[in-house]
């Protein structure tokens, strides 16, 4: 699962490591920044965040909860 953010500049692909099936942190985070130099966020063009299921849930929660929240706000 791809999604494109800041106009494309930034790549973060999500999905399960099949080849670290045997790890609890086998759930990747994957971010490609895309841009000029001097536009970067990131020191890295690319980095790999690793978490366990529970750690992918919470976020995933926590992100939807947020969401809500600023649906609400919005539709006042």
């Amino acid at each position: 699962m791809t999604i494109h953010l800041l106009d494309g500049t930034l790549e973060v692909d999500i999905f399960y490591e099949c080849e670290d099936h045997d790890l609890d942190d086998n759930v990747c985070i994957s971010v490609i920044e895309r841009c000029p130099p001097s536009e970067k966020l990131l020191r890295a063009g690319e980095t790999h965040l690793y978490l366990t299921a529970a750690e992918a849930r919470e976020l995933g929660e926590r992100l939807l909860a947020v969401a809500g929240r600023s649906d609400a706000h919005q539709e006042k």
